[in-house]
């Protein structure tokens, strides 16, 4: 089974609001997803995210792969860092 770390999309029309979930890749953008681990809101100012460190970090190390937009949530939130400093304490 293929997991992703991908956005799953709420809010109203022209009102986007996306949650940062891991699903099976072959599931739809909406459809059943595995976990929920954050939450993205492109509309204010400044663009609010918040993602659980633990929860990504486990799933990444378990091989989830992020879709590109998650992947540079990811980087702009230090995702990764957190989790080569998790792979260096073991």
């Amino acid at each position: 089974m293929a997991v992703k770390i991908r956005l799953r999309r709420m809010g109203a029309k022209k009102n986007p609001f996306y949650r940062i979930v891991v699903a099976d890749s072959r599931s739809p953008r909406d459809g059943r997803l595995i976990e929920e681990i954050g939450y993205y809101n492109p509309l204010t100012e400044p663009k609010t995210v918040k993602i659980d460190d633990e929860k990504a970090t486990q799933w990444l190390k378990n091989g989830a792969k992020p879709t590109d937009t998650v992947d540079r949530l990811f980087r702009e939130n230090g995702i990764y860092d957190k989790a080569n400093e998790s792979n260096t304490e073991e």
